[in-house]
């Protein structure tokens, strides 16, 4: 009868949890590094079914890549283009405001002028009051305000440094995905390896035409939402419809987040009408119905053929997990999992 020492027992069973949570601290430390990553395989995936169809046409790989990597970014250079001069104007009228208010200011002379000016203006309002209480909120808050407004800043350079990363890493998965698929099927045996290949590729190809179709769901209720906008005379069409395309690449609730936000911008006062609002409301429930029961069956049939339910609750769980980013990949997760489940596990079973 064989004796176990209980302190090598003991002492093996510390290590193996001191591995664990070792394993768990360098996850969670490199946490930032495998989104990346995860977010760039995901995107490459994406681009590989547009690189194989330029291949297709007796193009070389390399230059298939760089055509759909341009035409990406020259994608999101015009949507930028369109954006940024309304924001622009946005600022200018806002700093031209501003200043014009300065100016009255500095218009009344001493402090009491401005007092007695802001009480005409203001009547029954105790407007020294007001100042006294705004002038001591601000000062006791003026430093968590600083400590805001430069983490706001970190954020912000921290996403751009993050988008750039993800550029380069997305560009380099997508020229060496063959040497990546090819280099991963060794690492099965021999006799399985066919099996294997044929499972990847249907894991990868599901996952690039989910988002072939995302994205072309987006264009349609991008360019549909311009000419209808453009038609009603609501405010920012431009912007709208750059709504308009990029909720619709959030499953399930895009689309619908994305009208409410359009509807609400064409109540704005001055530049919008309740009449205009209610146009745009009637336009995307019936785009909303004719996506859902029209437009998307049939893009998406082709990428990831599941349940309406596991649909939801793979959209759910995602979201938690890794917010926005798991929302727009759970789907094809998903998908792959019950192509394991239906081609792998059910066979196994059934043979017992």
């Amino acid at each position: 009868m064989k004796i176990h020492n209980p302190f090598r027992t003991a002492l093996v069973a510390t290590l193996g949890v001191g591995v664990g949570l070792l394993i768990i601290s360098a996850v969670q430390g490199l946490s930032t590094i495998l989104l990346y990553v995860g977010t760039a395989l995901f995107l490459s995936l994406g681009l590989d079914p547009v690189v194989s169809f330029f291949e297709r046409r007796g193009l070389p790989r390399w230059l298939a890549v760089t055509l759909t990597v341009f035409g990406i970014l020259g994608l999101f250079a015009g949507v930028v283009l369109i954006v940024l001069p309304i924001i622009v104007e946005q600022i200018t009228q806002l700093v031209n405001q501003i200043t014009t208010v300065i100016n009255q200011l500095n218009q009344q002379g001493s402090y009491e002028d401005f007092l007695t000016w802001a009480q005409e203006r203001l009547p029954g309002v105790d407007v020294e009051l007001v100042f006294q209480e705004a002038q001591n909120f601000v000062l006791s808050n003026i430093q968590n305000y600083a400590g805001e407004v430069w983490q706001f800043s970190l954020n912000i350079l921290g996403g751009l440094a993050g988008a750039f990363i993800v550029l380069i890493l997305t560009i380099y998965l997508t020229a060496s995905t063959p040497h990546l698929k090819a280099a991963v099927n060794q690492l099965v045996p021999a006799s399985r390896r066919e099996r294997f290949v044929d499972l990847s590729d249907q894991i990868t190809d599901s996952v690039g035409f989910y988002v072939i179709g995302q994205v072309s769901l987006g264009l349609i209720n991008g360019i549909l939402s311009f000419i209808f906008l453009n038609i009603i005379n609501a405010p920012f069409a431009a912007v709208l419809a750059v709504v308009a395309f990029f909720s619709s690449l959030i499953p399930l609730v895009g689309t619908l987040t994305g009208s409410i936000l359009i509807i609400l911008a064409c109540l704005i006062p001055d530049v919008g009408s309740a009449q205009t609002a209610i146009a745009a409301a009637i336009y995307y429930f019936i785009y909303m119905q004719v996506e859902a029961y029209f437009l998307s069956p049939r893009i998406m049939n082709r990428a990831v053929s599941i349940p309406g339910a596991v649909v939801v609750i793979a959209a759910l769980a995602g979201a938690a997990l890794l917010g926005l980013l798991g929302a727009l990949i759970a789907i094809p997760v998903a998908a792959s999992l019950l192509i394991i489940y239906r081609q792998v596990i059910i066979p196994q079973q059934n043979e017992r």
